[in-house]
């Protein structure tokens, strides 16, 4: 009978349980847990006492100038620690700059961020759409909108993946040197697998970018770590604007990630991540290959997330549904868009199925079959074996050592 009942609970567990293949987190099951605790308690021997009182809006210094280190070694940023700002993650870091520029223009891609835009809007912004295409941000038609401001993420396209081109950045380094703002979301920045990184646009025009970062994708988007640096008119405004929304950020977590980023822990893991996030690239590259072979990916060079096209007419919502039902999650490319065509479309994400504790093998055992739903040809997601076993074997080899960190 005690067998009996475990077989019903492993059951139950696998019926409830849901692949994720939405992008929006990193993989939860990596966070260096061992290492958080050992910055933490580190940090809490070294910090003075009068820091566990308000702390000052804009964040700790040591934490902001561990952040200003950090950027100009890795993005080549040039950030000086009094005008970084740190706030809870990339969507305050927005929200705050849409507070201080209400009375502007601003543009923001599209596609783009869907979130972002909500926010934008809730603060009495309504961003001019400006289209995407393979060289990234179309800066003729920023030109044309009128705006002063835009919200760009050039280093990785958010959602499409494409790279902002070199002609494209010279041109949208000199539209911001007229008078103009940039706020660069340096999206997805840090995992790059295919291709050199690409420098931020901070480093040119510090007078007139805003750098926009979070450990959202690196670490934990519940930690709600983010930064700003910020050009020098802005400093004080935006600094105005983080006290009154919540007197500042966690002392313990800006302790924690200081002394993570100066003890070399955070390069540590972001060195097991790439290796980590490239082998699940692979594997959904394989499998999209394999079984979507009419389909065209894109963004695979860098990022957690691929970007999946199909040709048009193809029934993307019958898509998302079906798998839906497989209890496997996707996520239709259509909430990205406002004005411009709206392609047929996912996105997905190996990043955030990672290996449960209690299981024998990962989530992201997902490969694509065939199916013909309404007379049409319809490849669909479902967890099944033969990419199950290739992802398990990959896991193994990139896993090695990596188990406490």
């Amino acid at each position: 009978m005690p067998s009996a009942r475990r077989s019903e609970t492993r059951a139950r567990r696998r019926s409830n349980s849901i692949s994720t293949f939405a992008p929006g987190s990193p993989d939860l099951g990596s966070f260096p847990r061992h290492a958080w605790l050992r910055a933490l308690r580190q940090g809490l021997t070294e910090i003075e006492s009068h820091a566990f009182g308000y702390v000052a809006p804009k964040g700790l210094h040591s934490a902001r100038v561990a952040v200003a280190d950090y950027l100009r070694r890795t993005r080549g940023v040039l950030a000086d620690p009094q005008h970084v700002v740190l706030c809870s993650g990339a969507t305050q870091a927005i929200a705050l700059l849409a507070s201080v520029l209400s009375g502007q223009k601003m543009a923001m891609e599209d596609p783009g961020f869907w979130l972002h835009r909500m926010v934008l809007q809730h603060n009495g912004i309504k961003p001019l759409p400006v289209p995407i295409d393979d060289d990234g941000l179309t800066v003729e038609a920023l030109v044309d909108s009128g705006a002063t401001a835009v919200l760009a993420t050039p280093a990785h396209q958010s959602p499409t993946g494409v790279i902002l081109s070199a002609a494209r950045r010279t041109a949208l380094v000199q539209w911001a040197r007229a008078d103009h703002l940039v706020i660069e979301d340096d999206y997805d920045a840090e995992y790059r697998y295919d291709r050199a990184p690409v420098g931020a646009l901070q480093g040119i025009a510090p007078h007139w970018v805003v750098y926009v970062g979070s450990t959202s994708k690196t670490l934990a988007p519940g930690l709600r770590i983010g930064w700003m640096v910020l050009p020098a008119h802005l400093v004080g405004p935006i600094t105005l604007s983080k006290g009154l929304a919540d007197t500042g950020s966690s002392v313990m977590d800006q302790i924690a990630f200081a002394k993570f980023l100066t003890s070399g822990g955070y390069d540590r893991h972001l060195r097991q991540m790439r290796r980590r996030y490239l082998t699940r690239r692979n594997v959904l590259l394989r499998a999209l290959t394999r079984y979507v072979p009419e389909a065209t990916v894109l963004g695979a060079a860098a990022g957690v997330h691929l970007t999946v096209r199909f040709p048009d007419g193809f029934p993307i919502a019958e898509l998302v549904d079906r798998v839906a039902r497989k209890r496997v999650r996707i996520e239709p490319l259509t909430p990205c868009y406002r004005r411009f065509r709206r392609p047929a479309a996912i996105r997905i994400c190996g990043a955030g199925t990672h290996r449960p504790r209690s299981a024998s093998r990962p989530d992201l055992a997902a490969p694509l079959r065939r199916s013909r739903p309404s007379g049409e040809t319809l490849r669909m997601f479902q967890p099944e074996r033969v990419v199950g076993r290739e992802m398990d074997r990959s896991l193994r080899m990139s896993d090695v050592g990596g188990a406490r960190m």
